[in-house]
């Protein structure tokens, strides 16, 4: 399927990204080597960035964290862009030492979601899976590692016990558009949201998605998460759209 015409704001979105990195110096050298292509950063990466960034200038926990996936297996490229456009988790903070990934599927087309992959990290484990109407999703899954897993560098290798599936049949019990299934982690001993966040802004934590029944087929793909942008750089988005935003104000006066 193909992918919508990029909007305006993706052009101010990167812009802003361009004039943040100009004035800090590189973090590639400490980036994992699996980062997604751009291809894969949906408009709400930008917007997710702003949210975080407007939450730590308010001095407030950041709430919901949205996390976007990209394609590791590229079985087919209309596959691929129906996973990236309606695939997503949030994550949040259940107090306790404990945090939630809520994977969500919103969109039109046909696609499920079969099993939930988790790859090191501070977590300690998994404490309850939640399944939302329609869903049945248990602890453990067959297979055990991400399918495509070893096709990036690092390979994604499942954290023992840090995986998910629905139950038989997965077609039918998967999570399909318009429904949601969450995973509660316990924290290891003064784990907070904040180094949980870190993790999947360096890659230390890696979430995987394997999805089946996508589009007219049955094909399936394996997807892994965008990573989450760190505060500082959050904080160097929002205040380089804020200074793109006024300029562009100014010069409509003028």
């Amino acid at each position: 399927m193909a992918k919508p015409a990029t909007r305006p704001f993706e052009a101010v979105r990167f812009e802003a990204m361009r004039s943040a990195a100009a004035s800090t110096p590189s973090a590639a050298g400490a980036r994992r080597e699996s980062q997604p292509p751009a291809r894969a950063i949906r408009p709400g990466a930008g917007l997710a960035a702003v949210g975080l960034a407007l939450a730590l200038l308010a001095g407030a926990p950041a709430g919901a964290v949205p996390i976007d996936f990209f394609c590791i297996t590229n079985n087919a490229a209309s596959q691929c862009a129906i996973g990236e456009a309606q695939l997503a988790v949030e994550l949040t903070d259940e107090g306790a030492g404990q945090v939630r990934f809520t994977f969500t599927n919103t969109g039109a087309q046909d696609i499920t979601i079969s099993e939930v992959y988790f790859d090191d990290g501070t977590l300690f484990g998994i404490a309850s899976v939640l399944s939302g109407a329609g869903v049945s999703f248990v602890q453990d899954a067959n297979p055990p590692d991400l399918p495509g897993g070893n096709s990036i560098s690092p390979p994604f290798n499942v954290t023992a016990g840090f995986l998910a599936e629905a139950t038989p049949p997965p077609a039918s019990n998967g999570v399909d558009p318009g429904e949601w299934v969450a995973i509660i982690f316990n924290l290891q001993g003064g784990g907070t949201l904040a180094n949980v966040i870190d993790e999947l802004a360096d890659g230390t934590l890696r979430i995987g998605i394997h999805a089946i029944s996508i589009g007219t087929g049955e094909g399936s793909e394996s997807f892994v998460n965008v990573p989450v942008p760190e505060p500082a750089t959050a904080l160097l988005l929002f205040g380089g759209l804020v200074a793109i935003a006024t300029r562009r104000r100014e010069a409509k006066r003028r």
